[in-house]
């Protein structure tokens, strides 16, 4: 029967996650070119509810009516996998790997914690398919070439690349364009998949692009931008210099040269000019990377592994980070030569960035964009600072 109501809820991935996770739901991260949020209510054709921890429920809508079905927002989704959901009858669950996909209940559900109660009365079916998860920060990168070619089709777009000026140079035709698109004078090599382009948003001349690549509304590639594969620059980024396989989520900068490479960068970030990341070790192994859970580091069994940080983040100039470096939120990251591979939550490099001043630097910065920081928003970010590590 035909789903009346969605709730994506934090699954136990959610911890592992971190920082990314610390400001937002697992349902807000964004991989190829929409959000998990705006995937899942593209394939149900309708708007969906998040279940997340009790100190980001206030920036939610959460309801439980009779028919909920609710959704671990760590899965990917695909047609056959929702159609599979659409048969749960209620007090049924479908697992993948383990690990809950789905469940339909008449229980009272308040909080993600009444889930261990609840799945003690659930039927369990074991799913037909092996879905994408992201289940570490990696994931979001290593997975996002093949998000953006889903989601193309996802929003039943077709290629038009007619729509742009001819001072630039194009191979290959998998080339979207929205309305008010600005591009002049580059170079876009759509020969190994789709380049999507966003409303209002601006390419400017000199930029080389290979394909997949997608560029959120509002954002800016600036002068002579280079821009690598499986690349997704969020909603009013502006962005300079040279980006390889990384996700950058949006409303964050970095304005000059400098490499960024298979790195996730969270919203409100800002890369002080000539910022680079390594992402490969001098020995070609594999790249161990800090985990909240853990409290440890630990292998991504990834040989390309650059940079994870969390929101309202900031590198001073000439900042080098390491292979597998994690930036926690509202950190501050300046002087000379390879930082720490894990900057804590609200770091001032070794001493602590006071809360009332990281208000303060959050509210300029938003402001810049037309945002007020909201008193949800600062409560967010207190309990962060009252339980950062």
């Amino acid at each position: 029967m035909p789903i009346q109501h969605i709730v994506l809820f934090d699954g136990i991935e959610r911890n592992n996650l971190l920082p990314l996770t610390a400001t937002r739901a697992v349902a807000d991260i964004r991989v190829g070119i929409l959000t998990i949020k705006e995937k899942w209510e593209k394939y149900l054709n309708t708007k969906v509810d998040i279940l997340t921890q009790d100190y980001l429920q206030p920036k939610y809508h959460y309801q439980q009516l009779e028919n909920t079905v609710f959704i671990n927002a760590n899965i990917l989704p695909t047609i056959e996998l929702v159609n599979e959901i659409k048969l749960l009858s209620s007090e049924s669950a479908l697992m993948m790997q383990e690990k809950t996909v789905a469940f339909q209940t008449k229980r009272q559900i308040t909080g993600i914690n009444d889930f261990s109660e609840v799945f003690n009365h659930l039927h369990f079916q074991i799913s037909s398919f092996s879905n994408s998860q992201i289940i570490f920060p990696w994931n979001i990168f290593t997975l996002n070439g093949q998000e953006i070619k889903n989601d193309i089709q996802l929003l039943g777009l077709k290629p038009n690349p007619e729509k742009l000026s001819k001072t630039n140079t194009l191979l290959g035709t998998e080339i979207y364009v929205e309305d008010g698109v600005t591009c002049e004078c580059s170079i876009l090599n759509a020969k190994d998949g789709p380049i999507y382009l966003a409303k209002d948003s601006e390419i400017m001349e000199g930029c080389t692009i290979r394909a997949p690549f997608a560029l959120g509304e509002h954002a800016t590639l600036k002068m002579q931008t280079k821009i690598y594969g499986d690349t997704t620059i969020g909603p009013y980024c502006k962005i300079g210099g040279e980006v390889s396989n990384s996700v950058i989520f949006g409303y964050s900068n970095k304005g000059h040269d400098g490499f960024i490479g298979n790195s996730v960068i969270g919203e409100w970030c800002n890369l002080g000019a000539d910022t680079n990341n390594s992402n490969l070790k001098n020995n070609y192994g594999k790249v161990k990377a800090y985990n909240y859970v853990a409290k440890d580091y630990i292998d991504t069994g990834l040989q390309f592994c650059g940079l994870i940080m969390g929101d309202h983040a900031k590198s001073s100039i000439n900042t080098m980070f390491n292979t597998g470096t994690v930036v926690g939120v509202c950190a501050n990251v300046f002087g000379g030569g390879f930082h720490p591979k894990f900057v804590p939550d609200f770091a001032w490099n070794k001493e602590v960035f006071d809360l009332e001043k990281a208000y303060e630097v959050a509210q300029r910065v938003m402001e810049r964009r037309k945002i007020n920081l909201s008193e949800i928003d600062k409560n967010i970010l207190k309990y962060i600072f009252d339980n950062k590590n």
